[in-house]
């Protein structure tokens, strides 16, 4: 609806009805959503109005008024004008060099089609009230400070937590898409893979999701995503608490996606409202989308060209041609005898190392209040004094290696597992009758190992973890409760699809899977926040 008012000057000023808009707000690279500004509008006019019908000049503002409204502004312009520097999620500092007020503001209201004023006024600071993206403003495509980018060929990624507002497939199948639009207009190619530590590693969740940038809930910040580099660099974050859809109705998967694989492969933010990396998210329809001219001059100046690509199409088989006679074969001289080698002892497992972003867990559990993590026939020891990491055959003879191992307070009772058997141990001593097989628990003959183990002391029940599947003892009854083994990805609502090492401390249950870590409530069955495995070797 679009209203005009003429007024004595001749001026005429036109109301429109005022839109919603959904913002980008990025923490190195987010989206926010800005509020309705008809009542602003609506209070100009008024101001307006009055002064030309009855001529009562506008009261100026006050000292008071003016400081606050510079401290406003030079707030804002210290964080997106003075020399800022695009943001990471992962980063706490801002560096900022404080150029002249004025001509910056003016810069910043150039950008934002101002009057041009180099003053704080109205306009301007309601401008700088909306909810924005976190990174400078700047002209056309942008790189990030230094031109980061990948230098190999292929480049992996790997989706760690899906959200359950679409199925996996469609997931997959999306950001496969978006990865797609960059790969059809430069020369690198993307993988997927399902195990391990990815190039870029992507996750759906809410609220806190270990990376201290928590999101804000439905509406606000929609993504992020970090500048391509080592660690962190590319990994990209989706707020679960959004609306994710593959069409309109809500937030387009495709369209957030792609955005922050810009910036995963080095893009920033652009001027040009037509770019699918101007910093405000709005929707476009999908279908036969190809990236616009702007985003495509970006990551070709730092990629190059794709070349055409080869033609898939068969070519034809050349003319047949007879064959000739066959020639015979010579006979084979019989077999000489291969000497047998010496026999060599077997490699002992090589120490883990400990500050490894990639590490993964075999087991970890407590141990008389002391934290244990194994890998490779080795354990780290965590406790008040520090860190120490031995053989697990040093501290117990009988056993080399543990896929699994958790600690009953009740029993003083320590188990270890490894393939079809366990260990029962009481300090650094075996107890007798062990090692037994699993089938003893209850567990089905098709169970070659479990993968991990945790005690709930709140319910006396010890969580068996094999692949995707978990089963619950009931260590009262020494039997398997009924009904199963069940989901982990339905039953523990957050963590992903399996648990490689689990283990209990200060009323959280830790799960991990892979490098990464969730930190569990079990009786709120919610994910407090998400680590890395390495955080518990004091690597950071």
């Amino acid at each position: 609806m679009v209203q005009s008012l003429v007024l004595g000057t001749g001026r005429r000023w036109v109301l429109e009805e005022p839109t919603q808009e959904r913002r980008l707000r990025v923490y190195s690279v987010s989206y926010s959503t800005s509020m309705d500004h008809g009542a602003v509008v609506t209070v100009v006019i008024i101001m307006a109005y009055s002064w030309l019908c009855c001529g009562a000049p506008t009261e100026p503002p006050t000292v008071n008024q003016v400081s606050s409204n510079r401290e406003r502004a030079e707030d804002y312009l210290s964080q997106f004008y003075y020399n800022a520097q695009p943001p990471s999620f992962n980063s706490s500092t801002r560096q900022a060099t404080m150029h002249s007020f004025e001509e910056t503001l003016e810069s910043m209201q150039r950008f934002f089609g101002l009057e041009v004023t180099g003053r704080p006024d109205a306009r301007t600071l309601e401008v700088m009230s909306q909810p924005r993206c976190g990174v400078p403003d700047v002209d056309d495509y942008q790189h990030f400070p230094g031109r980061p980018r990948w230098r190999q060929r292929v480049v992996t990624y790997r989706i760690t937590l899906y959200t359950n507002q679409l199925s996996r497939r469609e997931v997959d199948a999306t950001i496969a898409h978006a990865f797609k639009l960059y790969s059809d207009v430069i020369p690198l190619d993307f993988k997927q893979i399902s195990s391990g530590t990815a190039d870029i590693m992507l996750l759906f969740k809410a609220r806190h999701h270990g990376d201290f940038y928590p999101f804000d809930g439905p509406s606000g910040v929609l993504a992020h995503a970090n500048a391509p580099g080592p660690g962190e660099g590319g990994d990209t974050h989706f707020d679960d608490d959004e609306k994710w859809v593959l069409g309109q109705r809500g937030i387009n998967l495709l369209l957030v996606a792609a955005h922050e694989l810009g910036h995963a492969l080095g893009l920033g933010h652009s001027e040009d409202r037509s770019a699918l990396m101007f910093p405000t998210y709005h929707y476009v329809d999908t279908r036969g989308y190809v990236l616009p001219a702007d985003d495509r001059r970006g990551v070709q100046a730092l990629y190059g060209t794709r070349t055409a690509r080869p033609d898939p199409r068969p070519k034809p088989n050349p003319e047949p041609k007879p064959n000739p006679e066959p020639r015979p074969k010579p006979k084979p001289e019989p077999p000489r005898p291969k000497p047998k080698p010496d026999p060599k002892p077997r490699p002992k497992p090589r120490p883990p190392t400990r500050c490894d972003r990639d590490l993964e867990f075999d087991a970890a559990t407590a141990i008389r209040n002391e934290l244990h993590f194994f890998k490779n026939g080795h354990y780290w020891k965590k406790n008040g004094n520090g860190l120490t990491m031995k053989r697990i055959s040093s501290t117990w003879p009988r056993i080399s290696r543990v896929s699994a191992a958790y600690e009953h307070k009740g029993k003083d009772t320590v188990f270890f597992f490894h393939g079809r058997q366990y260990w029962g141990t009481r300090g650094t001593t075996v107890l007798r009758g062990f090692p037994k097989p699993l089938s003893t628990l209850g567990f089905p003959s098709y169970v070659s190992d479990i993968d991990a183990a945790v005690h709930v002391p709140s319910t006396g029940k010890t969580l068996f973890f094999t692949k995707n599947l978990y089963w619950s003892f009931d260590e009262g009854s020494f039997a398997m409760d009924r009904g199963y083994p069940k989901s982990v990805y339905k039953d523990f609502p957050g963590i992903g699809y399996q648990v490689d090492a689990a283990f209990q401390n200060h009323g959280y249950l830790y799960f991990s899977d892979g490098a990464r870590q969730s930190e569990y409530h079990y009786q709120s069955r919610r994910v407090n926040r998400v680590l890395l495995n390495y955080s518990w070797l004091d690597c950071y």
